[in-house]
């Protein structure tokens, strides 16, 4: 059966690829791994969701029977929503099946056997495009698409046998303590010019007045530790209706992560700061005189 074949951890991811297919005018299918996972997908809009059954519960040991599998359909591609679990499958299985692998994709067209794709280097300094034939693996980071519209998939299961190789002796729960900023609406983001890590009440203010989630950049969450993730193009990309920027000065690395946002207000006290370039609507002027205001007049309306 050829087409577009989907592996991803969730709903949303696979709803957009599903989208990303139908647009290429391409069937979509989805390969999971767990029952749970299978009945999650199966409303995203696939044709079939493929439910793989084996004797391990690791999903990287699946690599070769999912290579097998893309190969005995006639896959065109194969896409991989962008995680470590989806790094790591679609590295083995593009190497199982020896083809090309383009990671991290920002744009992607498959026409006639033909495959396109954009992706960012050197911090998003520079846009490279690839072309390559035949089937191919790529890795799509979240909200690269618009989702498709709901369906009621087909499960089918398929036995597969696994490489037992790798073994998983012991499981913990991660503790987690950070919002997901990939899927947040609305974002008001803090970099360097907010000074104390006292005055995140002011930014707390402000993102509950406007119902967002808070961010920061790379130097508050590795240097000054305020925060456990930061945006761009190493840490979350996010694409919210809204971005908010406070003290943010706007580096590219930074910038790739919020390009995709649909409106950007930035303010800082500096106008040469290069986050004006990519703002919508820019304030020039001291955040902590403008934020409260911002906030004040929220809750007005």
């Amino acid at each position: 059966m050829a087409g577009i074949y989907i592996y991803c951890e969730n709903a949303g991811t696979a709803a957009e690829l599903v989208g990303f297919a139908q647009k290429s005018g391409k069937s979509a299918n989805i390969i999971v791994f767990d029952e749970k996972t299978a009945a999650e997908v199966a409303g995203s809009g696939a044709q079939k969701v493929f439910l793989f059954m084996g004797e391990s519960p690791l999903v990287e040991n699946y690599a070769k029977a999912v290579a097998a599998f893309l190969q005995t359909e006639g896959a065109e591609l194969f896409a991989v929503g962008v995680s470590d679990r989806g790094r790591d499958i679609a590295a083995r299985v593009a190497g199982y099946l020896g083809c090309a692998m383009i990671s991290d994709v920002s744009e992607v067209q498959l026409d006639a056997g033909k495959l396109t794709t954009t992706r960012m280097l050197y911090g998003g300094a520079v846009s490279l495009s690839e072309v390559s034939e035949g089937l191919a693996v790529v890795t799509i980071p979240a909200g690269k698409f618009e989702a498709a519209a709901t369906g009621c998939a087909e499960i089918v299961k398929v036995q597969a046998e696994a490489d037992l190789r790798v073994a998983l002796l012991e499981t913990a729960c991660a503790v987690k303590n950070s919002v997901d900023l990939s899927a947040a609406d609305k974002i008001v983001c803090i970099g360097l010019g907010v000074d104390k890590k006292e005055d995140l009440k002011m930014v707390e203010d402000l993102a509950q007045a406007i119902g967002a989630e808070i961010g920061c950049t790379r130097t508050i969450a590795e240097e000054r530790r305020w925060l456990p993730s930061y945006i761009g193009i190493s840490g979350v990309s996010v694409k919210p209706s809204l971005y908010v920027s406070l003290g943010v000065s706007g580096q590219v690395q930074h910038v790739v992560g919020i390009r995709d946002s649909k409106i950007i207000v930035a303010i800082n006290n500096n106008e040469k700061a290069p986050i004006f370039q990519a703002a919508d609507y820019g304030i020039v002027g001291d955040l902590y005189e403008i934020a409260p205001l911002l906030a004040q007049e929220v809750k007005k309306g």
